[in-house]
């Protein structure tokens, strides 16, 4: 990737990874992006880090525009190492960098770097900073997704550079969402906030909050394609995501099958809800990384997991995915637990279990003695 030119004196200067398919236990078979951002003005800006592997890509990147040592600012947005895994070295080049982040940002990075000698600003709600023309403004947002994030508004430009909120694990030909259309990009974006930011509800709606209250023209996220015009659409969906509003003609069945009696349970159920007008969407966790099921469970009202039983438990499988998933905090959903054994039977309780501790109402429990 080269650095790319997204207004007069604002760069993207990022790192893309096509080859990457596993994100903290997340699959990513689109690959992902690092996107970092570099703003010219009196004082020249960069915005935010990337993985350390791709740090010379990055690097050369930002030398396509500027001297290294000749930038005056790091705003450093949040420090999840696929975001700050270059500081280190890009401190070294540049010893002189002020770097702007908040409180947590700071501790995080010297705990994880060891950083001692930087030139810290720590930013607090409502700080802003002006490089000459432009004035940034620093808005932090706890625990969306991590408890030192932020993000940063640019108001001349009526930019907001975002961080991982609104962001989509893609690595793709295109650099805007119009590029990529409507459709996909909803796509990605709902299997990331699935996968992602699904926890932190609350958190998402005092960032919506905020920026109402800006004019905004164009989002940077940190992972995916910039927005420039679907962001009503995306904005709109991630209210909805983040109250936990459901589609109540969604339902997701998950599954998997010892020797075919649960999945026989599947086409059952999926043809009872089909008659009843619904969109059933099916996942067998034998064919499917459990973290591909996220996406469609964002907006799903119903929830079925079709649970056999191994050795008293549920088959490994499912204990991942409802492991994975019972972290990941979805609300507001009723849910079903089904499935066949042979002479004990636990899984089923097990999974109904772990729906009722999410606070989800449950309809009674489907089991069937081998094919029943």
């Amino acid at each position: 990737m080269a650095a790319i030119k997204i207004r007069d004196n604002i760069y993207a200067v990022g790192a893309v990874d096509p080859e990457v398919r596993i994100f903290h236990g997340y699959q990513t078979p689109f690959g992902a992006t690092y996107n970092c951002y570099l703003v010219i003005d009196e004082k020249i800006t960069l915005i935010d880090n990337v993985k350390a592997k791709f740090t010379e890509q990055y690097l050369k990147n930002i030398e396509e525009i500027v001297p290294i040592e000749k930038i005056d600012v790091l705003i450093q947005n949040h420090i999840e190492p696929d975001h700050s895994g270059s500081f280190p070295e890009l401190l070294k080049r540049n010893p002189n960098l002020e770097v702007y982040c908040t409180a947590g940002a700071k501790a995080g990075i010297k705990a994880y770097y060891r950083v001692e000698d930087c030139k810290w600003n720590l930013v607090k709600p409502g700080d802003t900073l002006s490089t000459g023309k432009y004035t940034f403004h620093f808005i932090p947002t706890p625990m969306v997704h991590w408890p030192d994030s932020m993000v940063t508004y640019l108001a001349e430009e009526k930019i907001l550079f975002s961080n991982d909120s609104f962001g989509q694990h893609v690595c793709t030909g295109e650099t805007y969402d119009d590029e990529m259309g409507l459709e996909r990009l909803m796509e990605r974006a709902m299997d990331y906030y699935g996968n992602i930011v699904l926890p932190f509800g609350f958190q998402v709606q005092k960032i919506l909050e905020q920026a109402a209250k800006l004019d905004i023209e164009m989002i940077c996220p940190s992972h995916g394609v910039i927005l420039r015009t679907f962001i009503p659409q995306i904005v709109e969906a991630y209210g909805r995501w983040a109250k936990n509003e459901c589609d109540p003609d969604k339902v997701v069945i998950v599954y998997d099958s010892m020797w075919g009696s649960t999945e026989e349970m599947v086409e059952k159920i999926k043809a009872e809800y089909e008659a009843l007008g619904k969109k059933v969407f099916v996942h067998c966790l034998r064919d499917e990384h459990y973290s591909q099921v996220m996406g469609d469970i964002v907006e799903a009202k119903f929830i079925m997991i079709g649970a056999s039983t191994l050795n008293n438990n549920m088959m490994p499988t499912m204990a991942a995915f409802l492991t994975y998933m019972k972290g990941l905090k979805p609300k507001n959903r009723i849910g079903l637990a089904f499935g066949s054994y042979g002479w004990s039977g636990e899984a089923t309780k097990q999974a109904d279990e772990i729906m009722q501790g999410l606070g989800w109402h449950t309809m009674p429990i489907r089991k069937q003695l081998y094919r029943g």
